[in-house]
């Protein structure tokens, strides 16, 4: 198969930048797959799993916070929130995170709380969670 060319910035760093056979994307519409010769594209994607399949044949999985992304001429550019390994996440940070959102959220109406800020962060932890889980 031919290949395509990804990089994935997040606002800290350079997080990924490597040949691949494919790459799937969570879309705001469904999960997209890229593969060489894609049409021109520019879409979001949420907060899920991105899927890279190098030209090895390994496959790679990175929890993602969202983002957009562009495919054009077999270059995938994926500007995200956050990207992580699934091998790096930290289970116990993840599991902090999810609590703090839960308590957050359970006393919404008793505190000045940014109830969207809260449920992103609940959906980011439990991506992670169950990422780390399959």
């Amino acid at each position: 198969m031919k290949e395509i060319n990804v990089e994935v910035i997040t606002p800290a760093k350079k997080a990924y930048e490597d040949k691949a056979l494919s790459i799937t994307i969570p879309g705001t519409k469904g999960n997209f797959q890229v593969l060489f010769n894609h049409a021109p594209l520019l879409s979001s994607f949420e907060i899920g799993k991105i899927k890279i399949v190098d030209p090895s044949n390994n496959t790679y999985i990175f929890a993602t916070g969202g983002g957009t992304s562009e495919v054009l001429e077999n270059n995938v550019l994926i500007l995200a929130e956050s990207f992580e390994a699934v091998e790096e996440i930290d289970v116990q940070r993840a599991e902090n995170a999810l609590n703090r959102a839960k308590e957050r959220l359970a006393h919404k109406d008793d505190h000045n709380i940014d109830v969207k800020r809260a449920e992103l962060a609940l959906k980011r932890a439990m991506n992670r969670l169950k990422l780390v889980h399959k």
